[in-house]
């Protein structure tokens, strides 16, 4: 079978055609941040006590000041307790005010919060207190959704194709999504945002196979890294919403109806070629490509569309075939234990963004506004220095990062921010170059396999990097120290795997590692002379690149 290589130069590497599906499947990502950081937005701390009303039966005259004087305890700088009060009594107010009241216990009737504060998760909810670690748990359960969504729909688009899966993830988004916005309790809550993280998921990992399947050997990194861009300007976009809307419910319509205006993708989102070819659909391939040649202005050569035949027998792929053979066990440990360290070490950071000590929104805009150059420089940093040293090297950067952060004092917020900063620059780079590394690792049959796989184990630390910002109660360092560790460790471990840059995709599992792409060979004479003297003529391979 021809190489499918040979058919994309012939449409074009990146024409036209390829340009508009870039811009089709980035649009959806500029919504995902609303979905994966604009929580941190909608529980805001603000200042908050229990509710006390009981004394308005003894005491209907009581100023707000007297109440709070009466029924609630202080702590140790002279502040009102948040989280307990005195235990009500049934006296009267005068035996009240002479005898005052000892005994405390947890807030029993809810909390009071300041009357001119817009409704946000935390003040609709009662996130405080005990109840204070649901917003961790909450978006733990959004990353467990993310998993899910790797489980689900990476094998599921290598069976039934990219597009399906895209626009089914879509759907889902774009419901579940405003969904969230009428949601009664914070458990339903939870419950659409686990179906919206999974729906986020297969969009993103269907998005990465569609662009590297569709473009030219060299231009895979910009193909997935414009896309990538659009996810940081959607940062910024969400820094400037959640300061203007902070009524949460608002802020949540504001983030996911757009999906609504996406439908028209049903009918102009392609599906990809080479999985075409894989499943032995060679006429719907060549549709597909007779499409794309002629908006990019190109003529297929009739003779080469009918060299587009799949193997006699194509061969369906599963996940136990990245554990059967070595070379490919290998890259998906490592590939693993990769996306584990950028997941862990960028959401460690992007979660933690009330903690740095600066406004939030600033902070917000300014880890947005980085993540563009991050992203965007990947596409030099991948063609000039490779794609092992590339991820290596930022891994490392990234934890060290975090790691310098754990000694840094307190009362140096600038400091730290500008560390968290620097580390969010290197995690975003190493995230991005991870997506475009696994693309070519793994070969076609199985790649959406592959790359599900690895996005498992990034949702996994998703899921552990919210609770692991708990550890801060018992010392505010062991949260960035672990942080800073995982990635250090994995960013040697990249050393040990293949080098991708110009090399061809591989279709099917057998082949050891990508091949590097050139032209074809022909074959030209060579007079050769054996030891009688007798010149013999023979034909050898001779790469035409050489001349």
């Amino acid at each position: 079978m021809t190489e499918f290589g040979d058919f994309i130069s012939a449409l074009g590497e990146f024409g036209l055609y390829q340009k508009f599906l870039v811009l089709l499947l980035s649009l959806p990502l500029l919504l995902s941040p609303f979905q994966m950081i604009g929580q941190v937005f909608m529980v805001v701390d603000v200042p908050h006590h229990c509710n006390t009303s009981w004394i308005r039966a003894v005491g209907p005259n009581l100023t707000e000041e007297e109440q709070l004087n009466l029924t609630l305890p202080r702590d140790m700088d002279g502040a009102y307790e948040q989280c307990s009060m005195y235990s009500p009594v049934d006296w009267d107010l005068s035996s009240i005010m002479a005898y005052g009241l000892n005994a405390t216990e947890k807030c029993s009737s809810g909390w009071v919060y300041p009357s001119a504060q817009p409704p946000s998760l935390l003040t609709e909810f009662d996130l405080v207190c005990d109840r204070k670690d649901l917003n961790d748990i909450s978006q733990s359960v959004y990353m467990a959704g993310l998993l899910l969504g790797s489980v689900m729909f990476g094998p599921l688009s290598d069976r039934i194709g990219r597009r399906p899966v895209f626009l089914i993830c879509l759907v889902f988004q774009g419901l579940f999504g405003v969904g969230i916005a009428f949601v009664p309790h914070f458990y339903v809550y939870m419950a659409f945002r686990c179906v919206v993280g999974a729906s986020v998921s297969g969009i993103l990992i269907t998005a990465l196979a569609l662009a590297t399947e569709w473009v030219g050997v060299s231009f895979r990194p910009k193909a997935v890294l414009i896309s990538h861009c659009c996810f940081a300007i959607g940062q910024m976009i969400l820094a400037g919403l959640s300061y203007g809307i902070r009524n949460w419910r608002l802020l949540e319509l504001a983030g996911s109806a757009p999906v609504f205006a996406l439908f028209f993708y049903f009918w102009v989102l392609p599906e990809s070629a080479r999985w075409l070819v894989t499943k032995g659909r060679t006429e719907e391939a060549k549709k597909v490509l007779q499409k794309a040649a002629s908006i990019n202005k190109r003529t297929i050569p009739p003779g080469l569309l009918e060299q587009l035949k799949p193997e006699t027998q194509p061969k369906s792929a599963s996940i136990l075939d990245l554990f059967r053979k070595k070379h490919l066990w290998k890259v998906t440990l490592i590939m693993s234990c990769t996306w584990f360290a950028d997941s862990l070490v960028y959401y460690g950071l992007s979660l933690n963004v009330t903690s740095f000590g600066l406004d939030i929104y600033l902070t917000q805009l300014a880890f947005g506004a980085v993540e563009l150059p991050a992203r965007f420089s990947c596409i030099f940093l991948l063609q000039w220095f490779g794609r092992k040293k590339t991820q290596a090297v930022l891994l490392l950067l990234s934890g060290l990062m975090c790691l310098i952060i754990t000694g840094i004092p307190e009362d140096q917020p600038m400091a730290t921010t500008v560390l968290a900063i620097i580390g969010k620059f290197t995690a975003t780079a190493s995230f991005s170059t991870s997506y475009v590394y696994s693309a070519e690792l793994f070969p076609t049959v199985i790649r959406q396999t592959g790359v599900g796989l690895c996005s498992m184990s990034a949702r996994v630390a998703g899921i552990i990097a919210p609770l692991i910002h708990l550890l801060s109660q018992y010392h505010r360092a062991i949260p960035m120290a672990i942080f800073g560790s995982a990635p250090v460790v994995v960013g040697l471990l990249c050393f040990l795997l293949p080098e991708t840059r110009g090399a061809d995709l591989a279709d099917n599992t057998g082949a050891a590692t990508p091949q590097m792409s050139s032209k074809r060979p022909e074959i030209l004479p060579k007079r050769d002379t054996t030891e009688d003297g007798v010149d013999l003529e023979k034909d050898i391979y001779r790469d035409s690149d050489s001349n």
